[in-house]
């Protein structure tokens, strides 16, 4: 058996999602696809694939295999365009993966100029606020708002975003600005479940060693930012987001931030990626381009006061 030549068939069969189509584009005939996957299980002692009439599928063992599978192919092919002179450009597919507010707003633009930057580069945006595991899900990198646990991913510092308490300049007209934090409570509050649920928010007092809790009069809770901003230009109430979600709608007028000198310690952004080395040309390429540019990006959206 020839490893590489069976970890292309099961990387194709695994695309394709069918061993007809991954011969056809491989330009192999069925037989040869079959007999190939059928020796590479038994080589690595499991099974890969459920084959059926209808469809063919990963196991769990061939999810892992795959992640494995394609990078080593893609550093064969790097290394291959090395010694023979014909690297050029960087090539593949990326897959990447961001919140989904922050990446519309901030990450997409960035992509564009991207693509046109590297014309052999083909990117997979996948927005979305669950945090994905980049090794199982065959992310290539990830941008993450929030504290980060203990791995072994590669983090790259971006910048911060802020916790910001915002409402509509009719709404403080009628009910009047807080100034404070026991006014803030008196006021009634559009809650951002994802952010901080229950009936309080946390804020920074200065002289104190760490964060305490405010209690608010939440009459509506929503699960959405862009739901709590809406809701709050309307007038229901005040809210809390984070400074980007909000950012459009400060900048329009539409939203006032308030009690900024009270806000709990900013939110680190950073770019995530597994760290393999070599590192693929093409995430090299990524990481390289898109970092300066969202930490930019980040630097513009400005610091609040601070009086602590």
């Amino acid at each position: 058996m020839d490893r590489l030549d069976a970890m292309t068939a099961f990387a194709a069969v695994a695309e394709t999602g069918s061993l007809t189509e991954a011969g056809r584009r491989l330009g192999l005939p069925l037989p040869t696809i079959s007999r190939r996957i059928s020796e590479l299980e038994a080589h690595l002692g499991t099974r890969l694939l459920i084959r059926s009439t209808r469809k063919t599928v990963l196991t769990d063992a061939g999810t892992a295999y795959l992640a494995a599978a394609r990078r080593i192919l893609e550093e064969i092919r790097e290394a291959e365009r090395d010694v023979t002179g014909a690297a050029g450009s960087p090539r593949g597919d990326l897959l990447v993966t961001a919140p989904v507010a922050f990446g519309r707003l901030h990450l997409l633009p960035i992509v564009t100029d991207f693509l046109a930057a590297y014309p052999e580069i083909d990117v997979r945006l996948v927005l979305s606020d669950r945090n994905a595991r980049l090794i199982d899900d065959q992310i290539d990198a990830a941008v993450r708002i929030g504290a980060l646990p203990d791995s072994t991913l590669v983090a790259v510092r971006l910048g911060h975003v802020r916790r910001v308490v915002c409402g509509s300049p009719a709404y403080f007209a009628a009910h009047g600005m807080p100034r404070s934090l026991e006014d803030l409570s008196r006021l009634p509050a559009v809650s951002f479940e994802a952010l901080e649920p229950g009936l309080s928010w946390n804020f920074t007092f200065a002289g104190s060693r760490g964060p305490r809790s405010v209690p608010i009069r939440s009459r509506l809770s929503v699960s959405t930012a862009e739901a709590a901003i809406d809701a709050a230009i309307a007038g229901a109430g005040v809210t809390r987001v984070l400074s980007y979600q909000a950012e459009q709608a400060i900048a329009s007028g539409d939203l006032v931030v308030v009690l900024a000198e009270f806000e709990p310690e900013p939110i680190p952004v950073t770019l995530l990626h597994a760290g393999q080395e070599p590192l693929p040309r093409k995430l090299r390429a990524w990481l390289d381009f898109v970092a300066p540019h969202l930490t930019a990006r980040l630097a513009g959206l400005s610091p609040a006061p601070r009086d602590r």
